[in-house]
C-alpha cells in the first residue's frame, strides 16, 4: 500500500500517511510536500509491447495502478480516471526534431485540466463519507485556478477559494477563476503569485483556521494533480514510438517543460523513475530563473517574483523543487544532489523579447501558434541543443501548457490575425466578475475563510 512522507522528514523520523490522508491534508504537518516512500517502475517490456495498443485512459488507469498500489479499489480508480482522463493530449511534430504534446484541450484549456480534474474526483470520493464541507485552498498565478475552479464547480460539500495576483493574470484567465460563483470563490489579492503561495502555506500553519475548517490545497503542492500530470508523458511517449515504429536508430527523447512552480517537471522526473525511456529534461524559465541560477551555483536562492509575457511561469520560490531535491537525495556517496540533479536536468531562463520572437518565427515557418509559455519551451530547445552538441541529434518534445487563446491581447498583435474562440471556450459557464479583494495579509484571508465574507 503506498505510503507517503514529508519533503522535510529526511530520514523518515515521521510515520508515513496514507494516499487518501496525504490528497485530503495537502500540505505536510511540518510544511513540506508528501512524497511517495517508493516510486515503482513498470518493466521495459511494458513500453514495447503494451503501451503502443493502450488507449490514454488506459494508459493513466495503468500508471496510477501501479502507484497507487491498491489504495484505491481498482474499479473505483478506473471510473475516476474515465471521468477526469476523458479530451485527448495528442503531439503535433513540428519539424524532424521537434514535437508538441498539446496539452491544452480539456475545458480550461491548459495542461491543469489533467490534474485538477483528477485531483476533483479523488476529493469528492474521499469526501463522500465525511458530514463536514471540504475547504479547497488554492493560489494561482493563472491556469491552476481556472481548471480548480472548472473541475470542482458544483461538487457537493466541498467549497473552493482561489487567491491569484491582481493585475497579472490575462483577462481571459481572470473571467475563468472569477466567473463561476455557486462553490467557487475568486480571491484577488493585491500583490504577486508568490504572495498568494505564501498566503496558502500560512492559513495551513494557522491553529484557529484549522480548529474551524476542514481543508486541502490543489496547487501542485498536493500530490493527486502531480500523479495525474505523469499521465501525459507515458502519452506522449506512447505517440512518440507509434510514429518512429520501424526507425532502427531511434533518436534519443528530451522533453522541454515550461517551468513555474516546477510541478510539471516533476511529473516528468517521475516518469522516468517509473521506468519512461526518457534521456534528458530541460527545465525551461522566464526571467524567473531561480533554477537556472540553482544548476549553475549549487545554491537554491528564491527571488523577488518577474512579471513576465509567461505570466503562469512568474514564480521566484518555485514549492516543487523541495520533491526534485528530494528525488536526488538518494546515491549521493559519490555525487552531491546538486550533481545528480544537474546530470537529469538542463535549464534556460528566457528573455520575453527571445518568446515573442518565438511565436513569430514559429508561426511564419510552420503556421503553428504557440502560447507564451510554451514558446519559452521551444526556445529552450533549440538553445539547449545548441549548446549541447553531442545531444544536437535528439528529438525534443515541448509541453504546450496552455492554448494560444487565453494569450489572445499578445499573440494578435504579433501575426496579425484574429484568434478564433476555440471550441472549449463556447461551453464555459463565465458568468459576470464575482471575486473578493484582500492586502496579502493572513489575517484578511483568515476573515474570509471563516465568515465567507469581507
Amino acid at each position: 500500500m503506498m505510503r507517503l512522507y514529508s519533503t522535510r522528514d529526511v530520514h523518515r523520523m515521521q510515520e508515513g500517511v496514507s494516499f487518501e490522508q496525504a490528497v485530503m491534508r495537502g500540505l505536510a504537518p511540518d510544511g513540506g510536500l508528501f512524497v511517495p516512500e517508493n516510486i515503482p517502475s513498470f518493466d521495459p517490456a511494458f513500453f514495447e509491447e503494451k503501451l503502443p495498443n493502450m488507449a490514454f485512459p488506459e494508459i493513466a488507469f495503468s500508471v496510477a495502478a501501479q502507484l497507487l498500489d491498491g489504495a484505491i479499489p481498482r474499479e473505483d480508480l478506473q471510473s475516476m480516471i474515465h471521468a477526469a482522463i476523458n479530451f485527448p493530449a495528442p503531439v503535433h511534430r513540428l519539424n524532424n526534431s521537434v514535437s508538441i504534446l498539446e496539452l491544452f484541450h480539456g475545458p480550461s484549456l491548459a495542461f491543469k485540466d489533467f490534474g485538477a480534474r483528477f485531483m476533483a474526483q479523488l476529493m469528492a470520493y474521499f469526501n463522500q463519507s465525511s458530514q463536514q464541507e471540504l475547504t479547497i485552498l488554492v493560489a494561482t498565478s493563472g491556469d491552476t485556478g481556472a481548471a480548480v475552479a472548472a473541475g470542482f464547480h458544483g461538487l457537493p460539500g466541498i467549497r473552493v477559494f482561489v487567491l491569484y495576483p491582481e493585475g497579472k493574470v490575462s483577462p481571459f484567465q481572470e473571467l475563468q477563476i472569477a466567473g463561476w460563483g455557486d462553490n467557487i470563490h475568486a480571491v484577488k489579492v493585491a500583490g504577486d503569485f508568490d504572495d498568494c503561495q505564501r498566503l496558502v502555506k500560512a492559513a495551513f500553519a494557522d491553529h484557529q483556521i484549522n480548529r474551524n475548517i476542514r481543508f486541502t490545497s490543489a496547487n501542485s503542492i498536493n500530490i493527486s494533480r502531480l500523479l495525474a500530470q505523469i499521465f501525459y508523458y507515458f502519452e506522449a511517449y506512447k505517440q512518440w514510438i507509434s510514429e518512429t515504429k520501424g526507425v532502427a536508430d531511434k533518436p534519443k527523447l528530451v522533453f522541454s517543460v515550461p517551468s513555474g512552480n516546477f510541478g510539471n517537471l516533476t511529473a516528468g522526473l517521475y516518469a522516468q523513475k517509473m521506468g519512461l525511456p526518457v534521456d534528458h529534461f530541460i527545465a525551461a524559465t522566464n526571467a524567473n530563473d531561480v533554477f537556472p541560477a540553482f544548476l549553475a551555483s549549487g545554491h537554491f536562492k528564491a527571488q523577488t517574483t518577474i512579471a513576465t509575457v509567461s505570466n503562469a511561469m512568474d514564480v521566484g520560490n518555485p514549492s516543487n523543487f523541495e520533491r526534485i531535491e528530494s528525488l536526488y537525495q538518494e546515491n549521493t556517496t559519490e555525487r552531491s544532489t546538486w550533481n545528480n540533479i544537474r546530470a537529469a536536468i538542463g535549464s534556460l531562463a528566457v528573455s520575453d523579447e527571445d518568446t515573442l520572437d518565438c511565436i513569430q518565427d514559429v508561426f511564419r515557418k510552420y503556421h503553428y501558434l504557440l502560447d507564451p509559455h510554451t514558446a519559452v519551451g521551444v526556445f529552450a530547445l533549440e538553445a539547449w541543443k545548441a549548446n549541447n552538441p553531442d545531444r544536437s541529434d535528439a528529438h525534443g518534445i515541448v509541453l504546450a501548457t496552455a492554448h494560444p487563446f487565453k494569450f489572445r491581447e499578445i499573440i494578435e498583435p504579433l501575426i496579425g490575425e484574429e484568434l478564433q474562440v476555440p471550441a472549449q471556450a463556447g461551453t464555459m459557464k463565465i458568468a459576470t466578475d464575482k471575486h473578493f479583494h484582500i492586502d496579502p495579509d493572513l489575517e484578511y484571508l483568515k476573515k474570509l475563510l471563516l465568515e465567507k465574507t469581507i
